[in-house]
């Protein structure tokens, strides 16, 4: 039922055409490799092979080309965002949201705006900050140090901010903007904006307000 919704809702919009739906995670993989999507949408859940394996398998580090994957969640699957997001996922949806939410969000994807759904993702970023009474792995030292300024860029993509808003706070170009983020991305070793969010929220360098 679920997949036929969202079928129905991505194949009416005049610039989508959904080229496969399947009913297990190994399918998944296999018609994504096979028809190379703009974006793959994956439940966590699936038979045969979960989303998460699946968004391994098609975004991974491994993955030459990989593909853009949106994981479609819950939010008391939050335990599994960190692991997601290491195999390559761009960004969250969860299953109640409104049919414009879910456009919005593929349609952003495609576009390479890998942090789709900015209140959704930082509410599941945010479970990832470090707590008093959770042992958590430490995190790898960047290349070179971030400078205050990439700092800044950071943890405002951290909290969901488009490169617009954060020009806009900033008082500075989009184009610089792109520069932080891109010589942050580097020092980092992280492919996307989600994982750059993923370790300021693990790092603490942001923070629940």
């Amino acid at each position: 039922m679920v997949r036929s919704a969202f079928r129905m809702i991505l194949a009416a919009q005049p610039d989508m055409t959904v080229v496969a739906e399947v009913a297990d995670g190994r399918a998944a993989v296999d018609e994504a490799r096979r028809l190379r999507p703009d974006v793959c949408l994956l439940d966590i859940r699936m038979p045969h092979l979960d989303g998460l394996e699946a968004t391994r398998l098609l975004a991974g580090a491994g993955v030459r080309a990989p593909l853009n994957v949106l994981i479609a969640t819950t939010f008391d699957l939050d335990e599994y965002v960190y692991r997601a997001l290491r195999n390559g996922a761009c960004g969250f949806l969860l299953k109640d949201m409104s049919p414009a939410l879910l456009v919005e969000a593929v349609r952003a994807a495609a576009a390479g705006t890998t942090l789709v759904s900015p209140a959704v993702t930082v509410r599941l970023l945010a479970h990832l900050a470090p707590s008093r009474t959770t042992e958590t792995t430490p995190e790898p030292d960047p290349t070179e140090p971030l400078t205050e300024r990439e700092l800044d860029v950071v943890r405002l993509v951290a909290k969901g901010h488009q490169n617009e808003e954060i020009a806009t706070r900033l008082h500075v170009t989009q184009a610089t903007v792109k520069t932080h983020l891109s010589n942050a991305q580097r020092k980092l070793g992280t492919r996307n904006r989600v994982e750059v969010a993923a370790w300021a929220w693990r790092t603490g360098v942001c923070v629940p307000t």
